[in-house]
């Protein structure tokens, strides 16, 4: 789902002019990515967590050129769902039908692929 069809999705539900409602969504990313920066973390009780990992300092292998590089300590914005939230995608049969769906193409693609 885009950022266009939450929109529109959200404006057919409340009834609200999709401008309106673009700014809405607009300003809830802004104020996430603008916390993020500021190194605050964003909780949504019952939905998840915006957090900022840290990534060790590590050595990472160029395999064609065969060479190695040193990757420095840095740190990324991550997605940690809420135990509620991940619960109900455990046990969603709409997700498990979606998944053999995907599954059940890909293995049709190889066999054709193969053909």
């Amino acid at each position: 789902m885009t950022k266009a069809e939450i929109i529109a999705e959200i404006s057919t539900k409340t009834g609200v002019d999709k401008l309106q409602v673009q700014e809405v969504v607009e300003s809830f990313f802004k104020v996430v990515r603008n916390n993020m920066v500021e190194g605050k973390n964003v909780y949504f009780r019952g939905f998840g967590s915006f957090i900022i990992k840290r990534r060790a300092k590590k050595i990472a292998r160029n395999i064609s050129k065969n060479t190695a590089m040193v990757i420095d300590e840095h740190y990324i914005p991550a997605f940690k769902p809420a135990k509620t939230f991940s619960d109900k995608i455990k046990k969603s049969e709409a997700v498990k039908n979606t998944a053999a769906k995907r599954e059940r193409e890909a293995k049709q693609a190889l066999k054709e692929a193969e053909a």
